[in-house]
């Protein structure tokens, strides 16, 4: 249920800019989520539609861009992707494990779109 706090803060960061920006309705968040990082969309949804009830942001629609898992060998320098169901952590080129992960954790707002 860690999605609950995160979608709080959210809706918090949407509410501030609406208001910064005299908005009188937010129509769309667009996020983008790293596969990685755990959050199910449909879940994300939910939460922000309890959250922003009887708000300006009532009924506003998340856009979820997932972002890939990218990972650098930090042997050979070769960059890859993985998934989350096929998680492994070594080059396979190398097969070295010395590996930075580049992308596929990150959870931001992109933009907001209001009326």
């Amino acid at each position: 249920m860690h999605e609950l706090s995160v979608i709080q803060s959210v809706f918090d960061i949407v509410l501030d800019y609406a208001k910064k920006y005299n908005a009188k309705k937010v129509k769309t968040i667009n996020l983008e989520i790293g596969e990685l990082s755990g959050f199910i969309p449909e879940w994300i949804q939910t939460y922000f539609d309890f959250v922003s009830k009887d708000s300006i942001a009532e009924k506003a629609k998340l856009q979820i861009k997932k972002v890939p898992a990218r990972i650098k060998c930090l042997e050979c320098g070769k960059e890859f992707g993985i998934k989350k169901e096929n998680i492994e952590f070594a080059c396979p080129k190398c097969k070295s494990t010395d590996i930075e992960l580049l992308s596929g954790r990150e959870y931001f707002i992109k933009s907001i779109e209001v009326d």
